[in-house]
């Protein structure tokens, strides 16, 4: 766990899934209707109310993001915004990526959410190099917590044993721990 700014910061190897937030954030696609990775495991977890929901709300923008229940997972909410798909970092992915977790931040603000649970978005089947968006994934986080006071914890729950060696580097750094 780290403290930056009296906002405990936390890197978990796991599934996100079970944790018990006010908000987790799925990694979605535009139409927010399912897809694999993170996504899928989340629609699966929740249950037919995220899709019905999903459906209602008609797609998100990349860079954006969109609340629903969190069905039968303990969290509250699921905050699903877009990523980039990764092309050559030369066509506003990083900006786009960075506005995926800024904005999720944003949403849970407006819903008085104090707790937040982020996945490694877009690297997956988006190809987003798993360096380049950690860092970009951390500073969106706490550029956010830099201007709002309404955050008591923040996850990065990352699947693989890599993203979380690679998190936990980058917050020892820019925390000097």
């Amino acid at each position: 766990m780290y403290l930056y700014k009296k906002v405990k910061l936390n890197i978990v190897q796991g599934d996100i899934t079970k944790l018990e937030v006010d908000a987790i954030v799925n990694a979605a696609n535009n139409t927010l209707l399912g897809g694999g990775g993170v996504d899928g495991a989340i629609h699966r977890a929740g249950g037919p109310i995220i899709l019905e929901q999903c459906k209602k709300i008609g797609g998100c923008p990349t860079g954006e993001a969109r609340i629903t229940t969190a069905g039968n997972m303990p969290s509250k909410y699921v905050i699903h915004t877009v990523g980039p798909v990764y092309k050559d970092g030369a066509k506003g992915e990083a900006e786009l990526l960075y506005n995926s977790y800024y904005n999720s931040m944003k949403l849970a603000k407006e819903y008085g959410l104090k707790t937040i649970a982020f996945p490694a978005i877009s690297t997956g089947v988006y190809n987003y190099p798993k360096p380049e968006a950690a860092e970009i994934a951390i500073r969106g986080v706490m550029d956010f917590i830099d201007k709002e006071d309404n955050m008591e914890e923040v996850y990065f729950v990352l699947f693989s044993q890599e993203n979380y060696l690679l998190y936990k580097e980058i917050l020892d750094k820019k925390l000097n721990k």
